[in-house]
C-alpha cells in the first residue's frame, strides 16, 4: 500500500495542525519475533537512555537461524525504500542526531542504505552515523552474502563516523591481519578515511586476552585505548547488537568515545549476567519479574 502522499492530520476546530513526532535515531537492524537481536534488542536499548527512536526492519525472521527451524526473511527492497523514504515524507526527521546501522539483507539493500544516508549526511553533516558491519565471527566464519563485505567497503564505510566491527569482520573490511592488538590497531586505522573518525573493536586479538578475560580495540587517528573485561561463558546472540546500541546511545548524551566504550561493556556484562542467572537461552535485557509471594 502507497500512501506517502496522503495529507498529514489537521487540528479539530480551527486549532493548529498536530505536529510530525520527531525522532533521534533511526535504527536500521534486523528484527525477530522471538528472541533478542537486531532492532528488537538495540530499540529498548536506546530508548532506555532516553532517546526516541524509529525501528528500520532489514529482515523479519521468526528467530536466529541457530535454532531447528526459522521463517521469515528480507524485506523486499521496494518496502526497505519505501520505509526510508517515508522517514522524510512524514518530516519526522528535524531533531534527527543518528543513524544505528546492523544486520542488513544483502548487497542491494546496503547500495540503498548508503543512498539514503548519503543524502542525509549531505543535508545535515552533523548527523552521526554508526555502523556496526556484521558479516560473520572467528568461530562461523562469514554467515552474510559474500557481496556484503564489498557492499560495506565501497558505499557504507565511507559514510559512517563510527565502526563497531568485531575483530574477525575488521580482518575483512581493512583486509589486513587482526591477531595482535597492534594489527587490530593497524587495520583499524586503515579504516579511517573520510568521514570515519573512530573504530570500536569487539572481541580484538583473542591471542591476546588474559585467561577469563577479553578485549575491546578503541581507536582513532590519535589514540588507541584497549579495554579489558571479564568474559563470560554465557554467549546468547545479540551481544554485538546491545554493545552497538549502548556505545551510540551514550557517545549522543555526549560522552567521550572510551568512556562510551566502557559503558557499552558493563552493560553487556550486566545483561548476559542476568540472563545466565535465569537460565535463559536468549538475552534477558530485563531481569524476569520476582514471582509472587
Amino acid at each position: 500500500m502507497d500512501t506517502g502522499n496522503a495529507p498529514a492530520p489537521s487540528g479539530h476546530g480551527g486549532e493548529a495542525p498536530l505536529r510530525p513526532m520527531q525522532v533521534d535515531v533511526v535504527s536500521v537492524q534486523s528484527q525477530v519475533v522471538y528472541g533478542q537481536v537486531g532492532n528488537t534488542i538495540a530499540v529498548p536499548t536506546l530508548q532506555a537512555l532516553g532517546l526516541r527512536v524509529a525501528a528500520v526492519p532489514t529482515v523479519v525472521l521468526s528467530n536466529t537461524p541457530h535454532h531447528p527451524t526459522i521463517h521469515g526473511g528480507a524485506i523486499p527492497l521496494e518496502w526497505f525504500e519505501g520505509y526510508l523514504a517515508d522517514l522524510h515524507a512524514r518530516d519526522s526527521l528535524r531533531r534527527l542526531k543518528a543513524v544505528v546501522v546492523g544486520y542488513l539483507g544483502g548487497p542491494a539493500q546496503a547500495m540503498a542504505l548508503a543512498r539514503w544516508i548519503e543524502a542525509l549526511v549531505h543535508e545535515r553533516p552533523d548527523i552521526q552515523v554508526f555502523i556496526d558491519p556484521v558479516i560473520g565471527d572467528e568461530d562461523v566464519g562469514v554467515y552474510v552474502d559474500p557481496g556484503m563485505v564489498e557492499a560495506y567497503r565501497t558505499h557504507l564505510l565511507p559514510l559512517a563516523d563510527g565502526l563497531v566491527p568485531n575483530g574477525f569482520e575488521l580482518g575483512l573490511l581493512a583486509g589486513r591481519p587482526v591477531a595482535s592488538v597492534d594489527e587490530v590497531v593497524d587495520a583499524a586505522r586503515a579504516l579511517l578515511r573520510g568521514r570515519t573518525r573512530c573504530v570500536v573493536a569487539t572481541s580484538a586479538a583473542p591471542a591476546s586476552w588474559r585467561a577469563g578475560m577479553m578485549r575491546v580495540a578503541v581507536v582513532t587517528r590519535e589514540s588507541v585505548e584497549v579495554i579489558e573485561h571479564p568474559r563470560l561463558d554465557s554467549t546468547p546472540k545479540g551481544t554485538g547488537d546491545l554493545f552497538s546500541a549502548t556505545l551510540a546511545g551514550h557517545r549522543l548524551a555526549g560522552c567521550g568515545l572510551a568512556d562510551a566504550a566502557r559503558h557499552a561493556c558493563d552493560r553487556v556484562l550486566e545483561v548476559l549476567a542476568t540472563t545466565r542467572a535465569a537460565g535463559s537461552a536468549e538475552m534477558l535485557v530485563f531481569p524476569d519479574p520476582a514471582p509472587d509471594a
